[in-house]
């Protein structure tokens, strides 16, 4: 399997890429997201890269970070869902969100991306919760009683995880409850 390239950029048609790779042209599909921090033509460029094997052709696909390429991973091993439809998500939306997604099961965001139906996003919440994503919807890490309680408090009024622990993050550690609150809504509303 080829794990890795590194080479010069020889070509850019998005969403196919050309790496000069000792004299040796590789054709790689990337996502937009890896597209857009490409080099120029003719500069050293380095993807970290999957092979799909087919009856009928030697696929690669490539991405410039590790979460990128394990997204795309766990992506392709739901049913349904081939390599160019994972290509169109981690393009239409970056891995973060994604997770975040499949964290907090919005199936809305998820239709938003081209190619995605209802029932498709409903899968992909399905197959993928636990596997992707597992670390970006976990609560905060609370130091007091207080903290606890105003986390509590943003999450009932709404926020998601991500949000209230940010918030969180900014207030005092000595804060009350009720001034906390205050704080971290003031935060929320910039």
């Amino acid at each position: 399997m080829i794990g890795r390239l590194q080479g010069t950029l020889a070509q850019k048609n998005p969403p196919q890429v050309l790496i000069d790779c000792h004299g040796v042209g590789y054709e790689v599909d990337v996502p937009m997201s890896t597209f857009y921090q490409l080099p120029h033509l003719g500069e050293a460029v380095t993807l970290l890269t999957h092979l799909v094997v087919r009856e009928d052709a030697q696929l690669l696909y490539g991405f410039a970070t590790a979460a990128e390429r394990e997204a795309f991973r766990q992506l392709i091993k739901v049913s349904g869902i081939g390599p160019r439809m994972a290509l169109g998500v981690l393009s239409g939306m970056g891995v973060a969100d994604l997770a975040q997604a499949i964290t907090l099961q919005e199936g809305g965001r998820l239709v938003k991306v081209p190619g995605i139906g209802k029932k498709t996003a409903e899968r992909l919440l399905l197959e993928l919760k636990g596997k992707l994503g597992a670390d970006i919807g976990t609560p905060a890490q609370v130091s007091s009683p207080a903290q606890t309680d105003i986390l509590q408090a943003l999450l009932a009024l709404g926020y998601n995880d991500k949000d209230a622990a940010a918030a969180l993050k900014a207030l005092p550690t000595d804060v009350g409850v009720s001034e906390g609150i205050k704080l971290a809504l003031r935060a929320l509303a910039r």
